[in-house]
């Protein structure tokens, strides 16, 4: 019975799977579908399995979890098109229930400060309206410097700079059970520190924004 179950969950997966092509604008939405079809899968089989029909409790989980899936994927799919529309901010998107904003601190800061620059506010101003519009999301704000000055420094530093951004986020009406605030110091930079260039890659506040299913992970 559990084998049995396991392939009619893979087998929903890989239906949605083949729905969606590279060059699919709903491609993401659609993997969401698939991520959810997979999870309502399993859940459903332990709601067959107390019913006595693992069968019928799969293909009822994977349906109902395929659509939530998909609701979320079209939910991110909207912010992020939002999001792109802020000047100031570097976003990506590193998988389907994630949106990554990057901040540089020349934006934000003067050198080896973390009091917010006034014209830094305009853009965090619209973050905070756009992050208000999408409550229950998972907000990390991360702090990181570059190599110069002591590696102690440069973790306090990038944790004052964080929670700068994470207070004025939650002043504007984000809520603060949404976020979490990390400090990451000199130790994970994006490029060489060897150049100018480089370690203004390196001075930055990244925030990773996580969808409900995502951030329980």
């Amino acid at each position: 019975m559990i084998r049995k179950t396991l392939v009619l969950v893979l087998v929903a997966a890989f239906a949605f799977a083949c729905a969606t092509s590279d060059t699919d604008p709903n491609k993401k939405t659609k993997r969401g579908a698939v991520i959810g079809a997979v999870i309502g899968g399993v859940a459903g089989a332990v709601i067959g399995n107390q019913s006595g029909s693992n069968r019928t409790g799969a293909v009822i989980g994977a349906g109902a979890g395929a659509a939530v899936g998909g609701a979320v994927g079209r939910r991110m799919d909207k912010q992020e098109q939002e999001l792109r529309q802020i000047e100031g901010v570097e976003v990506t998107r590193p998988s389907e229930g994630e949106i990554s904003v990057r901040l540089t601190n020349d934006i934000l800061f003067d050198t080896d400060s973390y009091a917010l620059r006034s014209a830094s506010r305009t853009t965090l101003n619209e973050l905070a309206d756009n992050f208000r519009q999408y409550p229950d999301n998972r907000i990390v704000v991360e702090g990181h410097t570059d190599s110069t000055g002591s590696e102690a420094h440069n973790q306090q530093l990038s944790e004052n700079r964080a929670a700068s951004v994470a207070d004025y986020l939650i002043d504007k009406g984000v809520s603060s059970g949404d976020i979490v605030v990390y400090g990451f110091g000199e130790v994970r930079p994006k490029s060489s520190n060897d150049t100018a260039e480089g370690r203004q890659l390196n001075r930055r506040v990244e925030i990773h924004i996580q969808a409900p299913q995502q951030a329980s992970n």
